[in-house]
């Protein structure tokens, strides 16, 4: 071993030594005592020439790649895990190469630097993971934002500058940072706000960095997982793509319009639909291996009585709203004949709602499915307000109130380092409200925003990012603000389609962003990084992230012919955007056709308003049997935003995802983490880790080396899950290319 490894081993020892925990500042929370480390050495380097050097590119290529990836059916998200895996060895590698001459620069006195202050440990790797998460979204994938670019491109056939995305992207990124630093104190410091995903980065940091004699390594797992994945990821990606929805029930009935809406993963309700592959598994859901099972019995349930109960009531029961017109299960827009609608047609040379031309078309119809949808988001969103009020409402209020109350080892330790400025946020949220308002006024042209419709959104977002950073840093879930915020945008300004989706953008997104910024302090806070470096690598991860993704998308839109438009793209084209075409069809919806056309006196859906009602109810009526059963400790477990929430995915999410996701995450996070504890402490975020790298890096390697020269497999396992009549109506007398006519 060499010196500098055996001064750094000692250092790290007397750092261990210096602090005497007390039993009761152990965390609540069982997984974070299981996974994360009760001990500091401040004296470890962070700021070094390697991390700035690892966290650039990685920052750099981690945008650029997920915004590459984010047209794909199965969108392939590269996850911060794989950059913590590819930069160790680079980090190894440059600590062992690099000059240990030490020198000074102007201004810093008598400060003295290296290119090389010694191993590269873990804090170091910390920063240029935190470097790559600014290079995605929230839970992974490209900026919201970058989807209006696509949508006033592909779908609206109109133009935006690059300056116009530009500042639409960097903006609706940077402006949650500002109200992230504002509820700091109460989201990341209370031990009980555990964050559950951030546990698997600190797992996959102390397996790639700690030693382990205790039966197979945490490292060498890792490697064989990820080994495992990689070659695994080809068969389901490549060679056979039917496995990546096996809808049996579709085989054995090839010519039942019901079954196959039945049976098929992909477009029905999927009874007995399986996948076997992962990119299915945690596209759109996440890793299910990263959320806790109470939160995952919650999903389900939502799931199963949405999917398995209220759906096929609606359709084939009541045929609520002619529901047999149209497919059972689609996220396309329909005239009342079940008919595509020609959205071109009712939009003028203005970019507003030519009326004429909508009353000639008719009202604008959505699936059964898509119509639900909203309305359990609209609860969603309600139901969320109550639940935090009614069960950390007086905590929140208390630490408003400078109340701390009792601190625990994780929050002890990181009081040794000074904290951020309050005036760097308010700066920054100032600065970032200034710029918005000016791209209001002077590119009005180009994203209709007036300056109030912004401001508006602002205190939407304002005020919603305390709850649902609330509920994401206790169940690992996100309630759909954006339905909400394009609802109300749409009702103060209808007829604005690119205007409905930039308000909904800055009042949904901007929260997302806060939840990201948020989650990522409570990783520094776990693994005792300083805040300001943690501050000042996200801000600046984030402004380089925003400027690759918009030239990558500018560049994806201008190389792939027909790109996201899935009715004349070839059958095995991977490129058919669902998460844009959901986006268009919803800036229709609510921005163009508008609320009043659709939920309210002009349209047919005014019954979806109701769901706001119940969504508030429900919460309560929990806190109230909590309250009158209180020995009763399942009941607190009932968590309504995440069990109304559990569907709002779908679309772009299909049934094949919920199954198969529900059904990794009971298996480890039930019966693994209850009969095996000691290997699910060893092993279970190592894993989720592996295989998120392990799809990801044969995914770019499929494309560059078969997808991207045209080279396809035309065989049955090549032709996706053969529900083909998955997508009919069932009502007499609508006729559909390549549907029976009843």
């Amino acid at each position: 071993m060499a010196t500098s490894e055996i001064e750094l081993l000692t250092t790290r020892k007397k750092a261990e030594i210096e602090y005497e925990i007390d039993e009761e500042e152990l965390s609540p929370i069982e997984e974070v005592r299981l996974t994360v480390m009760n001990t500091d050495d401040p004296s470890l380097p962070i700021w070094t020439f390697r991390m700035w050097f690892m966290g650039l590119i990685s920052c750099a290529l981690l945008s650029f790649l997920n915004q590459f990836f984010s047209y794909r059916t199965e969108p392939i998200i590269i996850t911060q895990i794989t950059v913590q895996v590819a930069t160790l060895p680079i980090g190894r590698f440059m600590a062992s190469v690099l000059p240990r001459t030490k020198f000074r620069l102007p201004g810093f006195g008598s400060t003295e630097f290296s290119l090389n202050p010694g191993p590269f440990n873990m804090k170091e790797h910390v920063l240029v993971s935190m470097f790559a998460n600014a290079g995605s979204a929230f839970g992974g994938g490209s900026p919201y934002a970058v989807e209006i670019i696509n949508i006033i491109k592909v779908f609206y056939h109109r133009n935006i500058s690059f300056f116009a995305g530009w500042m639409l992207v960097i903006t609706t990124q940077v402006l949650g940072y500002g109200w992230a630093g504002l509820l700091r104190k109460y989201v990341v410091e209370p031990a009980h706000m555990w964050w559950p995903y951030t546990l698997a980065q600190v797992s996959m940091f102390r397996a790639l960095h700690e030693k382990d004699d205790q039966g197979m390594s945490r490292g060498k797992f890792f490697l064989i997982a990820l080994i495992c994945s990689f070659c695994w990821c080809i068969v389901p990606g490549y060679l056979f793509p039917t496995l990546s929805s096996i809808s049996w029930i579709c085989w054995a009935f090839s010519k039942s319009v019901t079954a196959h809406q039945i049976g098929s993963g992909m477009q029905g309700l999927g009874i007995g639909a399986f996948s076997l592959d992962w990119t299915v598994v945690s596209s759109f859901l996440y890793s299910p291996l990263l959320s806790p099972f109470f939160a995952i019995v919650n999903v389900y349930i939502g799931y199963v009585v949405f999917i398995y109960i209220i759906i096929p009531i609606s359709y084939w029961g009541l045929n609520l709203y002619n529901a047999k017109t149209f497919p059972i299960f689609s996220s396309h827009l329909f005239t009342s004949h079940g008919q595509m609608y020609n959205v071109s047609a009712i939009v003028n040379d203005k970019f507003e709602i030519d009326i004429a031309n909508y009353e000639k078309q008719g009202r604008v119809h959505v699936s059964m499915l898509f119509a639900l949808s909203y309305g359990f988001a609209f609860a969603t969103v309600a139901a969320t307000l109550t639940h935090v009020a009614l069960f950390h409402g007086r905590e929140i209020y208390e630490r408003y109130c400078s109340y701390n109350g009792k601190e625990d080892i994780h929050t002890r330790l990181m009081k040794k380092y000074s904290d951020i400025p309050g005036w760097w946020f308010y700066l920054l949220l100032v600065v970032t409200l200034v710029v918005s308002l000016l791209l209001c006024i002077f590119l009005k042209s180009q994203v209709q925003m007036p300056w109030w419709g912004f401001l508006f959104a602002s205190v939407i977002a304002f005020v919603f990012t305390l709850p649902i950073t609330v509920i994401v840093a206790t169940t690992n879930q996100v309630p759909p603000l954006n339905k909400l915020t394009e609802y109300i945008m749409g009702i103060i300004l209808p007829g604005k389609p690119i205007a409905n989706a930039c308000l909904k953008t800055y009042g949904s997104i901007s929260v997302m962003q806060a939840v990201s910024f948020l989650g990522d302090f409570k990783l520094g806070h776990y693994m005792k990084i300083p805040p300001k470096s943690m501050f000042l690598v996200q801000f600046i991860g984030t402004i380089l992230a925003g400027t690759i993704n918009v030239a990558a998308a500018m560049w994806m839109l201008k190389s792939i012919p027909n790109i996201c438009q899935d009715q004349i793209l070839p059958p095995d084209s991977p490129w058919t955007c669902p998460n844009d075409r959901v986006f268009f069809d919803a800036s229709v919806i609510w921005g163009l056709v508008g609320p009043k056309r659709i939920v309210g006196s002009l349209g047919n859906y005014g019954a979806l308003n109701w769901f706001f009602l119940g969504g508030a109810l429900a919460p309560l009526l929990v806190w109230l049997l909590h309250k009158t059963f209180p020995k009763k400790t399942w009941i607190s477990l009932i968590n309504f935003p995440v069990l109304l929430g559990a569907t709002v995915t779908m679309p772009a999410a299909t049934t094949v995802n919920f199954n198969s996701w529900a059904l990794v995450g009971t298996i480890f996070n039930f019966f693994i983490f209850r009969y095996r504890k000691s290997w699910w402490q060893r092993y279970n975020y190592v894993l989720s880790g592996a295989l998120d790298a392990g799809v990801a890096f044969m995914g770019v390697f499929l494309y560059f080396s078969l997808h991207m020269g045209g080279k396809h497999l035309d065989w049955w396992g090549a032709g996706g899950e053969h529900c083909d009549l998955a997508s009919c109506p069932t009502a007499k007398g609508i006729v559909v290319d390549g549907c029976p006519i009843y």
